[in-house]
């Protein structure tokens, strides 16, 4: 029987307690002392990236990935993006694909089916 099971949830991040990423860091064959300010996870397989943030007082990880993040600024201001997030997940300009030219925020016409399936699964 194959289990797998998740260590970190990206979808909805939750905090950590630092004995919980001391017990990873020990697992994965990594330093905890000094205990590290922040720590970066890839999967590959995906190019998701996860990052643990040390909190100011020292008690737990803030977990923050590019679509959501566990610190209390992130749960005050929901929709926006905090300054971990904008940290660690900076907002680059993409090439939407599209061979419209750029006209700002007035779209006199309407979006190719193309482009609106590439919006759902943005």
């Amino acid at each position: 029987m194959n289990m797998e099971r998740t260590i970190l949830e990206t979808a909805n991040p939750k905090t950590q307690s630092v004995e919980s990423v001391k017990a990873l860091l020990a697992w994965k064959g990594r330093a905890v002392d000094p205990l590290p300010a922040t720590v970066e996870f890839m999967n590959h397989g995906d190019d998701s990236r996860l990052m643990l943030v040390l909190s100011n007082d020292k008690k737990s990880y803030y977990v923050t990935t590019a679509r959501g993040c566990s610190c209390p600024s992130a749960a005050y201001r929901p929709g926006q993006r905090c300054k971990h997030m904008r940290k660690f997940f900076p907002v680059e300009a993409t090439d939407s694909g599209s061979i419209r030219p750029k006209v700002g925020s007035f779209k006199p016409f309407s979006e190719l089916p193309s482009e609106e399936r590439r919006a759902m699964e943005a």
